[in-house]
């Protein structure tokens, strides 16, 4: 029932939040945990085939952000709990306790979802 998905979604974020504090990323690095899209429009399944290549994640950590030139540190512009839009490609794949992540620079990605 309903009771089972909020425990396992406390589970996941604490694994999540176990890997966070795992790892910090380094300068306007963003690690990332990919989200499948969802294959159901309404009542309607749609197939893999049909489906756009959009992926979609949620940033887990964020870097302190780049250093410009004068050595001040500009500060990212997502941060962690953010719904982001990702690149077909790109990104390191990062393996913590068996889940699996993705850490990207900042620049990589292509945008901010909101809610």
């Amino acid at each position: 029932g309903p009771g089972a998905r909020n425990q396992r979604t406390q589970a996941d974020n604490m694994a999540v939040s176990a890997a966070a504090a795992r790892l910090k990323p380094l300068f306007d690095r963003v690690l990332v945990q990919r989200v499948d899209a969802i294959k159901k429009i309404g009542s309607v399944y749609i197939p893999d085939s049909a489906m756009a290549k959009i992926s979609e994640g949620h940033v887990v950590a964020t870097g302190p952000g780049a250093r410009n030139q004068a050595g001040e540190t500009l500060p990212l512009t997502v941060k962690p709990g953010d719904k982001v839009l990702l690149p077909e490609y790109g990104g390191d794949k990062i393996e913590l306790d068996k889940v699996e992540y993705i850490m990207y620079r900042e620049a990589e990605l292509l945008g901010v979802l909101s809610e």
